[in-house]
């Protein structure tokens, strides 16, 4: 202040001399402050507006705040958000890959972190009522023998079963029928968290065609033409949708409750045995879950057949476990069944007659006029008080009293590897000796294994173990009760749904990285069910000698499969009398 007054004494001197009036005193401190804001705004906002643009933990001048117009671009942009950070993530390749496949917003769902659904969503196919609906309106033509039409209600399983004899548990249990898989997968469907109706965000795409059904109602009495009538519209109406394009087929899956050779017809003569459903080239591109596949063919896949308890929550599954522990079993083992003196293969004959010369083996009988056999409490309390079940093959590989007797918490013991080894590799470990017994089918045969002498040898700490590895499977075998939904345990239905989506994005994440199984055998497709995960090749295998049957170009065995599908129904037929 004193330089700049003395300043002003000498420059006020001088304008004197030179004649010239003074300007005011306050004009000059106006100057002086009009140039202290100048700096002030200058600093303002050329210094610190940079440095909020480099700090992002600085505040927004609310000149920064967008218009209306911009916020809302901006949220639509926001919505595309998970989509932008899965492509920054993706490598080259697979950024390329997003311009040319159609399903990549599906895959970019899986790194979507922040949905629940993400990778898991399924698309249904509204299909015209002909393909399901009415056939349940029409439920008496479903079976010659039965009227199915009980066993269609309580969205498919049946009546409830009566507890007189506290075997059991109060709620859940249900007289279904073991070909009603169709119509409660289906009714399971409807109650899937992850359903869209963008099938372009789809993990895969559901078809809720009845097809164990429809065959049912043309297997006796009618032509190829009729048998394979609504199969053939199906994959023609399928065809026409945009969805189809997308993978051909591929990403596809369906459900029937019957076994796969009802649906394997190999030639076109009347005489010959189902339909051709899974032999029709769209057909082969899907994806059939049914209670029994063929190990030969790479197109269906095996899942449980539904047992009679189908609870509504966890807690009766947990109480349910509890209790099958808690059992006190004063048989070995047991079996129920009848003979099959009309087929030479058929090892029934000789377990029966083990078990009858047996004091520690329980038999049910089941010829023509046992009611007891298909009575669900007398199996089920037969089952309950043994260590071991016996599990032959039925008319075909697999029986429904197989999952019977795991819900019992017996022990299974299986003769042969079709009848769940390699048939139910997404519900069962692949390690068959932690749940179970296996006995080949020629020792038996042979007679120099006695089924007794070899239960016997397994120590009990090591029986206690695998029961409990049986009493844990409980929740995967089981269909819950399609109203509701079950807390935290998943069950079948949901096992093969995540099976299938793996199975889907598994093949699209291949195309999208050029990965080709040039190698793959369509023959040994029981052979790659069986690979642990990042195994491609198959080689020699200790069950060769069980699937070597002869078979045609068509990867079959024939007459077999067809005769096991009759013998199928003539057993229903026998149930009923």
């Amino acid at each position: 202040m004193r330089r700049r007054l003395s300043a002003s004494v000498h420059h006020e001197g001088m304008e004197k001399a030179n004649g010239k009036p003074r300007p005011s005193r306050l004009c000059f401190l106006a100057t002086l402050s009009a140039m202290f804001w100048v700096m002030i705004f200058y600093f303002h906002f050329t210094v610190l507006s940079s440095n909020s643009i480099n700090n992002p933990e600085q505040s927004v001048s609310y000149s920064s705040i967008p218009s209306k117009s911009q916020r809302i671009s901006e949220a639509y942009e926001a919505l595309e958000l998970p989509k932008m950070k899965v492509q920054s993530q993706l490598k080259p390749s697979d950024q390329q890959a997003t311009e040319v496949f159609p399903f990549t917003r599906a895959l970019q769902t899986i790194d979507n972190k922040s949905d629940p659904c993400g990778g898991r969503y399924i698309y249904v196919h509204d299909l015209p009522s002909w393909f399901n609906a009415d056939m349940l309106r029409d439920c008496r033509q479903l079976s010659l023998w039965t009227n199915m039409c009980k066993f269609t209600g309580n969205a498919g399983l049946g009546p409830p079963l009566e507890n007189a004899e506290g075997v059991f548990s109060n709620t859940g249990w249900y007289a279904t029928n073991q070909f009603a898989v169709d119509v409660i997968f289906n009714n399971r469907m409807k109650q899937y968290e992850c359903l869209t109706k963008d099938s372009s965000i789809a993990a895969a795409i559901f078809v809720p065609f009845y097809a164990g059904f429809d065959i049912a109602r043309y297997l006796w009495g009618y032509n190829i033409s009729v048998r394979d009538s609504s199969s053939l519209e199906l994959v023609d109406w399928l065809m026409k949708r945009p969805e189809w394009s997308v993978m051909g087929g591929r990403d596809h899956f369906l459900v029937a409750g019957r076994i796969t050779w009802d649906f394997r017809r190999l030639t076109d003569s009347e005489s010959d045995w189902g339909n051709k459903l899974l032999f029709l080239p769209a057909a082969k591109n899907m994806s059939m879950l049914v209670v029994e596949s063929s190990p030969w063919n790479a197109n269906d896949f095996g899942i449980p057949y539904p047992t009679y308890f189908h609870p509504a929550k966890d807690a009766e599954v947990f109480i349910w476990q509890d209790r099958m522990r808690e059992l006190k079993r004063r048989y070995l083992c047991s079996f129920a069944g009848a003979p099959r003196p009309g087929n030479p293969k058929s090892i029934r004959g000789q377990i029966i007659d083990q078990c009858q010369r047996s004091k520690v083996c329980k038999l049910l009988e089941c010829d023509f006029g046992e009611s007891k056999c298909h009575s669900p409490s007398s199996i089920m309390q037969m089952f309950q008080s043994s260590l071991f079940c016996l599990q032959p093959q039925g008319d075909s590989y697999t029986r429904r009293s197989a999952f019977d007797s795991m819900l019992a918490g017996c022990i299974p013991v299986f003769f042969h590897p079709g009848s769940a080894y390699i048939q139910y590799t997404w519900h069962l470990p692949r390690n068959y000796s932690t749940y179970s017994v296996f006995i080949p089918e020629d020792d038996i045969r042979k007679k120099n294994v006695s089924i007794e002498e070899r239960l016997k040898q397994i120590p009990p700490d090591v029986v206690e173990i695998m029961r409990e590895t049986v009493i844990s499977l409980i929740p995967k075998l089981i269909y819950a009760d399609p109203r509701y939904k079950l807390e935290t345990l998943k069950d079948a239905f949901d096992v093969a749904v995540q099976a299938v989506i793996d199975k889907v994005t598994k093949l699209r994440r291949d195309i999208v990285e050029g990965h080709e199984d040039k190698d793959f055998i369509e023959e040994n497709s029981w052979k790659y069910a069986l690979l642990e995960d990042g195994q491609r090749t198959v080689g020699p295998h200790e069950w060769d000698p069980f699937f070597s049957k002869p078979k045609d170009g068509n990867g079959d065995s024939g007459t077999t499969s067809a005769e096991a599908a009759k013998n199928s129904w003539q057993n229903e037929q026998r149930s009923q009398v």
